[in-house]
């Protein structure tokens, strides 16, 4: 609570999404935020648990923060309305939400915080991920399931952006939208200049590729494979054989002429015998059988093996994902709306780069805690204690039961 304040995220949440209520009685968003935040690091599976811990809360001297109902209420009031794009080739109409108060809110945040340095050149991730969600508006998908398919961007394990959308909705479908709004936002409230992009085949087409490349120095995009391309790989003669995460495989580089006029990139291909459940590699008439593995790139000078070492390090951005979802309660989503929801997943990724924030501030002074541990051993190591609020000497002093002594180091500040 003590660094919440002194970082002014109450003014700062004032600034981007305007005061309140009329009265100046009304709860800030900043006391919204932090109600949700101090909630969810305590523990809080989900919104209805700020009323099992706010007692606890309201023992810290001069501390008054909101329940779960006025925080709800608070959320559903930052519901930006959604972006309607019709098909024009169905004539379907999906919806967009762009939550663009939000997320310019979660990066000054980041600024605020200092986690990435202006300046700086920064390797951005992005990729959707399908949320079963049995809401009023939630659409059927592929994925046999109702829910949202929102696409998140993030540098290294901080989110930087994101947008909500139908969860019926085509993954390159108006994909190259949603990059430009968060990499114009990235780059202008950030001051970072984009050095390299990953994402995977669901950003391979021609739209896409030529908004992120004029966004960043280089691209990484998995390429979707189709039989005729793979045919062209077997007349392939110039293969190199390396070792990729322990494994080895041929690597080899093509030129793609033919994705956008006038361009000409570099294809890195990547091949694996194909084996079967004794570790045998099958053959056909043809010979071996291989698996390929594309990567799109318009890096010309790095080597294959470098390329795909690079681009499989994606899977780290990919953890988010699992994070949000139980950590940070992103598997409870508490309202019935696309709109709605879409605010509370962005308070949510704000409070996972708070607590990253947090985490490298604590983890200085309380040694069985890393920079990089999850929510369970922040709450193990360091809120899990017994503690009591005694008032001697005319002032509040905090009595802790416990024989860690890394707390009297905390609280000397």
């Amino acid at each position: 609570m003590d660094v919440f304040s002194k970082l002014g995220f109450e003014k700062l949440t004032e600034s981007v999404l305007s005061r309140r209520g009329c009265s100046g009685k009304a709860f800030s968003h900043g006391s919204i935020l932090g109600s949700l935040f101090f909630s969810y690091l305590c523990g809080g599976d989900c919104l209805e648990d700020i009323n099992a811990l706010i007692g606890q809360f309201r023992q810290r001297p001069g501390t008054l923060l909101p329940g779960a109902d006025t925080v709800g209420r608070g959320l559903k009031e930052l519901a930006e309305e959604n972006i309607v794009y019709k098909s024009e080739t169905s004539g379907r109409s999906y919806s967009f939400n762009t939550a663009e108060k939000l997320n310019t809110l979660l990066l000054r945040m980041i600024r605020r915080m200092g986690l990435i340095k202006a300046g700086s050149h920064v390797d951005l991730d992005f990729d959707h991920q399908f949320i079963p969600a049995r809401k009023f508006d939630a659409k059927y998908s592929y994925r046999q399931d109702h829910g949202y398919f929102p696409g998140w961007a993030s540098i290294g394990g901080i989110i930087v952006g994101g947008e909500n959308r139908d969860g019926n909705t085509n993954v390159k479908f108006h994909h190259q939208d949603t990059l430009r709004r968060i990499m114009n936002r990235v780059t202008s409230e950030l001051g970072v200049v984009i050095e390299r992009f990953r994402a995977d085949c669901g950003s391979f087409s021609k739209e896409i590729i030529q908004t992120v490349e004029q966004r960043c120095n280089t691209f990484y995009i998995r390429a979707a494979n189709c039989g005729s391309r793979c045919g062209e790989f077997r007349q392939l003669e110039e293969w190199k054989s390396v070792e990729v995460n322990h494994e080895k495989c041929d690597v080899t580089s093509v030129s793609m002429d033919n994705l956008i006029e006038g361009k000409s990139y570099r294809l890195v291909v990547q091949r694996s015998p194909l084996k079967d459940k004794h570790g045998r590699e099958q053959t056909d008439m043809f010979g071996v059988i291989y698996t390929y593995r594309c990567i799109l790139t318009n890096n010309r000078t790095s080597t294959e093996k470098d390329i795909i070492t690079f681009y499989n390090e994606r899977g780290a951005s990919e953890k988010n994902f699992d994070i949000q979802n139980n950590d940070f309660g992103r598997a409870h989503l508490p309202f019935s709306f696309m709109a709605e929801n879409m605010v509370f997943m962005m308070v949510t990724a704000m409070l996972k780069n708070f607590y990253l924030h947090l985490v490298r501030h604590i983890s200085e002074k309380v040694k069985p805690l890393k920079r990089t541990s999850r929510l369970k051993a922040f709450i193990l190591h360091f809120v899990s204690v017994p503690a009591k609020w005694v008032r001697t000497g005319r002032r509040n002093v905090l009595n802790l039961y416990t024989n860690k002594a890394y707390y009297s180091e905390v609280f000397l500040e």
